[in-house]
């Protein structure tokens, strides 16, 4: 995305299966005003993977392409809800929607009682095991966050150059690479990435900043650096060059 740089770089769980898991795939012809990342929300996949499984050189794609997506599919699961427990965490799990959770269950609200049963339709990509682990992890993540956010030390982090940029500037497009429009959505977080360090699509949380998504990239933002994206000039200048940690969140 053409943008202004203001400041320049210096630089327990239950569930039962019913069947095995097969690889499927299939095609998506782009049509008018899609971008790799809505069509990666669509199928619920990552800029990156359609990248490597397009062999792309960019996230640029024109109406009429076409797009190959390749899907893992299994029967359904389902989980036994248990004390503490929350949508939000058996989402976080599965790595799936509140949403969807809802949807897959009608639900009327996020309420869910002990001994409930709950349908995931969602392939998971973990044994029983590492799912108990993960589940683990996340209760100490929790107790270990600050009121500042602060993540779990065992998330992998890396040391990066940041500095800021607005989308409301002249000749800005206002369009990140991955399709977000900032211009109608001035306090969104997204930083533009060097993908071959951070993955387009990935969700981050930035020292400073926040939890943001990477969704934009830049002539000169090359290897450990990134720049946060603010919704005034005022507050690029007030950011500079700083050099934060980001953690990987997904």
């Amino acid at each position: 995305m053409k943008k202004l740089v203001v400041a320049f770089t210096t630089f327990s769980v239950i569930f039962t299966v019913s069947a095995a898991i097969n690889v499927s795939a299939e095609e998506h012809k782009v049509q008018e005003k899609e971008s790799l990342w809505s069509i990666a929300q669509k199928y619920d996949t990552s800029v990156q993977s359609l990248i490597e499984i397009n062999e792309l050189d960019s996230t640029i794609i024109h109406p009429g392409q076409h797009i190959t997506i390749t899907q893992e599919e299994s029967s359904k699961k389902s989980y036994t809800v248990k004390k503490g427990d929350t949508l939000s965490e058996i989402g976080e799990e599965y790595n799936v929607s509140v949403n969807k959770l809802m949807d897959w269950n009608n639900l009327s609200n996020t309420t869910i009682r002990i001994g409930q049963e709950l349908k995931i339709n969602h392939p998971s990509k973990e044994n029983n095991n590492a799912k108990v682990e993960k589940k683990q992890n996340n209760k100490v993540k929790a107790a270990k966050e600050s009121n500042e956010g602060k993540q779990d030390p065992a998330a992998k982090t890396i040391t990066v150059t940041a500095t800021a940029y607005t989308a409301k500037c002249e000749g800005c497009s206002g369009v990140t690479a991955t399709g977000i429009d900032l211009t109608n959505n001035p306090d969104k977080k997204v930083i533009a990435v060097d993908p071959s360090v951070i993955p387009l699509g990935t969700e981050v949380y930035v020292e400073g900043y926040g939890k943001a998504i990477a969704g934009d990239t830049g002539g000169a933002i090359k290897g450990k650096k990134i720049d946060v994206h603010v919704p005034t000039e005022a507050k690029a200048m007030n950011w500079g060059v700083k050099t934060v940690e980001v953690t990987i969140l997904d």
